[in-house]
């Protein structure tokens, strides 16, 4: 009994540590690449591939559980990014205009420089260009757990900026998925997808706080898009967006922190993981010299290896150059460099954008994105920690 219990301690100080998230994706992307390149592949790829359906009458939902990760998880995941952004707009860092312009800055450049390296190396293939958005997404997870790492070696306001520019990144995120990667529009179900905004609009200027109510409008919303053609993730942001910000009744009740706080460790310890397990698993075996080399795939990987720490520091070094913005008085350029390139750890969201850019086409029997994606990401990892361990070792110094 004394061992479970001392078990159960050493697990639960694990979870409480900021690092642990990041741990814990990192571990389920290799179990899914040695389970990819075993041979229990036969039962990933069976397991991954299992229709699941959801039948009423006429009504039908016919999916494979990929599929239903990637669209259903995901909406929570995107929804619990929704309910962050509400709070950090209402009450947050992104609600002060200034403190914006540093992280901004930063995130549109990390956006914009990716997708241009991308775009050049695969410029005049119609099919590759579908990609572009890949390597313009920072996993925020991934990144923090890596900073979380470093420990007193990083300090507290290049957490803070890190943070900001993710979300405002996210942001991004879901306006390119909104814009760029939507299938034909069905007309009736997008009219009930407006019905469900609609509903949802009467219901916070209602000032309602029932939870559970904003909870069944949103299925109905994710159903009515997942059928629409628009990309269902979506609904979870859009849902996140009328939750009341403040209980009008307990001013100190907060309905989008409690929620964000409840979906933390559900989002953090376990659909991100399931997604990286469900999506990662690379089998080596298939990969050629071919794919290796393909123009998608160096895209990619120089997008996110070059082209995030590129666009996020120059971009943030000319608003401090040209005094738009000022470095927090314990940050200096070497460790917002680190930072940069930490940011190309585009990991799950370039995953999910690329199984809609290309796996759910069934385009990329020559390449795999995710070879890019995943050596783009690590190698990103890799430098950022080592740049940012030796910034803080040579601060100690002092």
């Amino acid at each position: 009994m004394d061992k479970i219990t001392e078990l159960s301690e050493v697990v639960e100080n694990f979870l409480k540590r900021e690092s642990s998230a990041g741990i814990i994706l990192m571990a389920a992307t290799a179990l899914a690449l040695i389970i990819a390149n075993s041979p229990l592949d036969v039962y990933y790829d069976q397991l991954i591939s299992l229709p699941v359906i959801v039948a009423a009458g006429d009504f039908r939902i016919d999916k494979p559980l990929l599929l239903w990760i990637n669209d259903g998880l995901m909406a929570v995941f995107f929804f619990h990014v929704g309910l962050e952004l509400k709070r950090e707009l209402c009450e947050g860092e992104l609600s002060n205009p200034r403190n914006l312009i540093l992280p901004a800055s930063g995130a549109i450049g990390g956006m914009v420089f990716p997708a241009l390296i991308y775009v050049a190396i695969n410029w005049g293939n119609p099919t590759a260009m579908s990609g572009w958005a890949i390597p313009a997404a920072t996993d925020i997870a991934f990144a923090l757990g890596i900073m979380a790492l470093l420990g007193s070696r990083v300090p507290a306001s290049l957490k803070v900026f890190l943070v900001t520019l993710a979300i405002i990144d996210d942001i991004g995120a879901i306006v390119i998925i909104a814009l760029f990667y939507t299938d034909n529009i069905t007309e009736v179900a997008l009219m009930i997808a407006a019905a469900c905004f609609a509903i949802l609009w009467l219901m916070n200027r209602r000032r309602v706080v029932d939870l559970p109510g904003y909870i069944i409008v949103g299925v109905v919303l994710w159903v009515a898009l997942l059928k629409s053609g628009v990309h269902a993730t979506l609904a979870g942001v859009l849902l996140a967006a009328f939750i009341p910000m403040r209980n009008p009744t307990d001013p100190l009740d907060s309905p989008v922190i409690r929620l964000e706080h409840e979906l933390n460790s559900a989002v953090s310890f376990a659909i991100l993981p399931i997604f990286a397990l469900a999506n990662a698993g690379i089998s080596f075996s298939n990969i050629s010299p071919e794919g290796i080399f393909h123009p998608v795939t160096w895209g990619i990987f120089l997008g996110l290896v070059v082209g995030k720490q590129v666009g996020v520091f120059l971009c943030c070094w000319l608003v401090v150059k040209m005094r738009l913005a000022a470095l927090p008085e314990d940050l200096n350029f070497r460790h917002l460099y680190g930072c940069a390139i930490l940011c190309g750890v585009g990991f799950t969201m370039s995953l999910f954008i690329g199984g809609l850019a290309f796996e759910q086409t069934g385009v990329n029997s020559i390449f795999d994105e995710r070879v890019g994606i995943l050596a783009g990401s690590g190698l990103s990892a890799l430098l950022g920690y080592a740049v940012l361990y030796w910034v803080g070792q040579q601060q100690l110094r002092k």
